[in-house]
């Protein structure tokens, strides 16, 4: 197995006397994709903060192909490579396809002070990247970010974090506000970025869309890690157990059937 690319080693995260996180070790390697897992609340988006350089741990390290490192700002955490597409891609809705896929690097043309936006050169660029993931209706870059559909966005921002250089993709819910077609599209982007190399940490409480894309899995249960395991060790039915609680959740439903066996069918009442 290769050396990981990107490693958490014992961190804890606090905001004053609350304890977010507790004790989180990880690996995430090239060309693999680690899913975490958890419902609301499981501190994934902590996890995804202290990736991205928004936050830094209370304790423990993060290590960038074994040598420790401190974000103390996103753009820090960006020049090592990691990249955070969150939820609804994190476009410009009001922009066009080039200019939003340069933002902040735009190419230019001409000389001196009479430099100008290449937006031939940008648009080219940005339809040349988004269609070499397989987004072929984007045929136009000179087209508003608005007019496209959410899977769509979501593969405008992966294809621009791969065209940077970015070695860590970190994938916040890509599909929790897409339909079934779009989000079977970002799940087959999801394995390109893999098959050419990236690490990709896909965060999600939905577990086909994990099973479908993922190689390493981690639950996180009240901000801690609850199980960590490898595709083809747990089935679907064992994961969305652990992340409902696991025993106690089988314990209940136990219960409720105890109950039903002996009120004639009837399940418990609201009191």
């Amino acid at each position: 197995m290769t050396a990981p690319i990107l490693s958490l080693k014992g961190v804890n995260k606090s905001f004053g006397p609350i304890d977010v996180l507790h004790d989180i070790s990880l690996d995430l390697r090239a060309g693999e994709v680690l899913c975490l897992l958890g419902d609301n609340g499981a501190g994934k988006s902590t996890v995804i903060r202290l990736l991205s350089g928004v936050h830094q741990p209370s304790s423990g390290s993060i290590e960038i192909d074994g040598r420790p490192v401190k974000f103390a700002s996103p753009r820090e955490a960006a020049d090592h490579g990691i990249a955070t597409v969150h939820q609804f891609g994190g476009t410009f809705p009001l922009m066009s396809i080039g200019r939003s896929f340069f933002v902040g690097v735009e190419p230019t043309k001409g000389w001196g002070p009479f430099k100008i936006y290449d937006r031939k050169k940008a648009n080219a660029i940005a339809v040349d990247a988004v269609q070499r993931l397989g987004i072929t209706r984007i045929t136009d870059g000179d087209r508003l970010v608005g007019g496209l559909s959410g899977g769509e966005r979501q593969s405008l921002a992966i294809a621009r974090a791969v065209h940077f250089g970015a070695r860590v993709l970190i994938l916040d819910e890509p599909t929790a506000a897409l339909g079934v077609k779009q989000a079977t599209h970002v799940l087959r982007i999801v394995n390109e970025a893999k098959r050419r190399g990236l690490a990709v940490i896909f965060i999600t409480h939905q577990v086909m869309h994990a099973m479908a894309v993922g190689d390493h899995f981690a639950v996180l249960i009240r901000g801690a890690i609850a199980a960590d395991f490898r595709k083809g060790d747990k089935t679907r039915e064992e994961i969305t157990d652990l992340m409902a609680g696991g025993a106690s959740m089988a314990t209940l439903e136990s219960e409720i059937e105890g109950y039903m066996d002996s009120h004639n069918g009837h399940p418990p009442q609201q009191g």
